[in-house]
């Protein structure tokens, strides 16, 4: 698995640990970032993605919530809402090219979410990267 993907997968799995555990701060989490990558580009990767995200959030949210037609993000399930966070975030917040990205977080909702899950991420990313004021790469 390539350094940034592993930095994604376990940013995602932080987004969904915090998600299901608001109490759990961030001094830990990078902990546990460090502790699971030894790589230092890896775990500085994955702590912006995670950091990043989490200071967004609620403009995340927000823009999620406009695309997704018919769903709020209460209804989502747990790790298809933080693969979408993950996703906006460095589609808007990152150099990453916007491809790259959708086929990152649609890999991550192909291992971790459910049956539907990567075609309901890929629905929703797409709109967002036609919104996203980065140049579309």
């Amino acid at each position: 698995m390539a350094k940034r993907s592993k930095a994604r997968e376990l940013a995602m799995q932080m987004l969904f640990l915090v998600d299901m555990n608001p109490d759990i701060d961030g001094k830990t989490v990078l902990h546990m970032i460090q502790d699971r990558l030894e790589d230092e580009q890896q775990s500085r990767f994955a702590w912006t993605l995670f950091a990043g995200t989490m200071e967004h959030r609620e403009t995340i949210d927000d823009r999620i919530g406009k695309v997704a037609k018919n769903w709020t993000l209460k209804r989502m399930a747990v790790t298809d809402r933080n693969l979408l966070r993950l996703g906006c975030f460095e589609l808007d917040y990152h150099d990453t090219p916007h491809t790259v990205v959708i086929d990152e977080i649609i890999e991550l909702a192909k291992k971790f979410g459910a049956e539907n899950s990567s075609s309901f991420v890929n629905g929703i990313l797409d709109k967002l990267a036609g919104q996203s004021h980065k140049k579309s790469q």
